[in-house]
């Protein structure tokens, strides 16, 4: 877990560092706190404490010209109150309630008191909503006194408090279990959007359980894939733009989450590279270890000296 405690003068850097970078503002006095645990699958957990009035903003340029456009982030208030601004809408919160926000458009937020967040920080290919429906669930506060919300708030607060005793597959499955009550919360906000998902929806969805499911498979493809859908690669291409994607990027992107669980994990610490490739679909271990640092900006041999860690039962 990586604790940051910093001043007014140092927000900057820590935006930059643990969520995206923002131009903010804070009092002279002003102290925060961040802690960050990571949960596998490009998902990060954190809980913030603000200690007085601040302001953070993305500007247009930053969301056209951001390496991290694709991040979602969703904020749960745990303390005093903030308001969230983007797509020309502005969500209040106070405690209990949450709001969805995407860095590939402008957005700002501001408190004018002490404030505590719980944060889930997320890659937007991992969410089942359509590409229109995210944008339409960004910047709406949701009702703390909603059911839905009420069991993500609580889920999330356990699971920042237990997330260092899983095992790295046990983080990525937690993780993957936050986002979807996040999906379970955002369909009850979010507008009617023409073409969501119903069948169309389904059929994309089916075709990424696929891809999570058989991602060992060598000889998977996108050809592959739009053929054990009964559908063509061109509409296998449409679909996924649904998400931001293509089927191939969004292939080899669990393909390199895969790896990264395996290389994290004690239990599998005397692997060769070339096994893990071969677990994750690479055939070719020059093509994994390429593909592995352009995605993360180390090797998987770097990877795994930084990240190892021992596995709890």
């Amino acid at each position: 877990m990586q604790v940051d405690e910093v001043s007014g003068e140092e927000l900057n850097d820590l935006a930059r560092e643990c969520f995206v970078p923002a131009i903010t503002w804070a009092c002279p006095d002003f102290r925060g706190r961040v802690a960050v645990q990571e949960l596998g699958e490009a998902v990060t957990l954190s809980q913030s404490h603000w200690g007085g009035p601040m302001s953070a903003a993305r500007t247009d340029r930053m969301a056209a010209r951001g390496s991290t456009d694709n991040l979602l982030f969703f904020c749960v208030q745990r303390a005093g109150q903030t308001g969230h601004c983007q797509h020309d809408r502005f969500a209040k919160l106070v405690p209990g309630s949450g709001v969805l926000t995407e860095t590939r458009s402008p957005l700002e937020r501001v408190s004018s008191i002490e404030t505590q967040n719980t944060t889930l920080g997320f890659s937007r290919g991992l969410l089942p909503l359509s590409t229109g429906e995210i944008t339409e669930a960004c910047a709406r506060s949701v009702d703390p006194a909603a059911p839905a919300m009420q069991v993500l708030s609580g889920y999330l607060g356990r699971l920042f408090e237990v997330a260092e005793d899983l095992t790295a597959s046990q983080q990525l499955d937690a993780g993957r279990a936050a986002i979807d009550l996040l999906a379970m919360v955002l369909r009850a906000i979010t507008p009617s959007v023409p073409g969501g998902d119903g069948p169309v929806g389904v059929l994309l969805e089916m075709m990424r359980v696929y891809v999570r499911e058989y991602l060992s498979d060598p000889g998977l493809r996108v050809e592959e894939l739009a053929r054990r859908h009964y559908v063509s690669v061109r509409r296998a291409y449409t679909l996924f733009e649904r998400i931001g994607t293509t089927p191939g990027a969004y292939l080899r992107e669990q393909r390199l989450l895969a790896a990264r669980v395996l290389l994290s994990d004690a239990r599998h610490a005397l692997l060769g590279m070339s096994d893990i490739a071969a677990a994750v679909g690479f055939l070719d271990l020059s093509t994994f270890e390429r593909a592995f640092r352009r995605q993360y900006g180390t090797t998987p041999a770097g990877w795994r000296r930084a990240h190892l860690h021992g596995s709890r039962d």
